[in-house]
């Protein structure tokens, strides 16, 4: 049975482009994906950073939905502390008015940054939420999107159906509980924490409760994605994505030329080398048995994929082939 595929965009900014060149690199991505079949499209909330030109992932879904046919788009996510819930409401029901039955509004929690200076400009000097103040967030912007806020959302009839889909983003069993309890479809990030995805998803269907946003539980399982025509060069596109994570900070994403001259710290090589043993990297073939490996450990409904590729034509070539790994 075929594999449902979605994708996860950074807007990936290549060293020496410029902004307007990589976004027009993500617009031929997205262009490709729509043709392909994906599912999905989502676009990260990314702060003070070389590597991504992803920071308003409401601005990138209304630019490229009005540019696609069928894919749907959404945010991957939205990070609600950095935001009011009814303004977080307010952009995603015009979104929703703009393009119904395409939009997806996938809510984290994280700062999106390692700068402590850009969290306090972006939460105007608030100290950060504790897990219950994350979750009367979350629920807020439910009861906005809901039409249960107490406040008009947005002007005009709303009609039943088409509007935005709300997710909840989850690296830990907490989140998933906080998603369950919700009755949210969950997206786990697999690509960062692997070692604790198979606990989260359980801990997800074991306390899920339905809910007008989802009937049962639906879980999408975020998983890095290189595929190449060769076991070799699938591990030479990747190498630039170890040295990112060696790093644990903010700098560009290093070409396959620069990486492959990086050694990697040993302090932080065994971390590096399981999260990545733990994605999907190879040719087709490689790639196909570590999909169904995936969802068989963890039930997926869908896989969302991050093509954490340093070239534009590389990572559309990685996803024409995942898309056929995924037949």
């Amino acid at each position: 049975m075929p594999i449902s595929l979605s994708a996860l965009d950074l807007v990936i900014a290549e060293r020496g482009r410029t902004t307007a060149e990589s976004l027009a690199a993500t617009s031929r991505t997205v262009s490709r994906l729509d043709d392909l079949g994906y599912r999905r499209i989502w676009f990260a909330e990314h702060h003070g950073t070389e590597l991504s030109a992803s920071v308003v992932p409401a601005v990138l879904i209304a630019h490229f939905a009005a540019r696609t046919s069928r894919i749907r788009l959404g945010s991957g996510g939205v990070l609600v502390p950095n935001h009011a819930p009814l303004a977080l409401a307010e952009q995603f029901a015009t979104l929703a008015a703009l393009h119904p039955d395409r939009i997806d509004m996938g809510m984290g929690r994280g700062p999106g940054t390692f700068d402590g200076s850009i969290v306090r400009a972006l939460r105007r000097g608030a100290e950060p939420g504790t897990e219950t103040e994350y979750g009367e967030d979350v629920a807020a912007v439910l009861r906005h999107l809901s039409g249960d806020g107490g406040v008009r959302l947005i002007a005009g009839r709303q009609p039943d159906g088409g509007g935005a889909r709300p997710w909840l983003l989850a690296s830990s069993p907490a989140s998933a509980e906080l998603a369950a309890r919700l009755g949210l479809p969950i997206a786990l990030a697999h690509h960062i924490r692997p070692d604790r995805t198979i606990a989260t998803a359980a801990r997800y269907r074991e306390l899920f409760t339905p809910s007008r946003w989802a009937d049962r539980p639906h879980v999408m399982v975020a998983v890095e994605t290189v595929v190449a025509d060769s076991e070799a060069e699938a591990a030479r596109l990747a190498r630039p994505t170890d040295v990112a994570r060696s790093r644990q900070d903010s700098s560009a994403l290093p070409s396959p030329e620069e990486a492959a001259v990086h050694e990697i710290p040993e302090q932080t090589r065994a971390r590096v080398e399981a999260t990545g043993a733990a994605q999907a990297r190879g040719t087709v073939t490689t790639v196909r048995r570590r999909f169904a490996e995936i969802v068989a450990r963890t039930g997926a409904d869908e896989l969302m994929l991050y093509a954490s590729v340093h070239d534009a034509d590389a990572r559309i070539r990685c996803y024409e082939l995942a898309a056929k790994a995924a037949e």
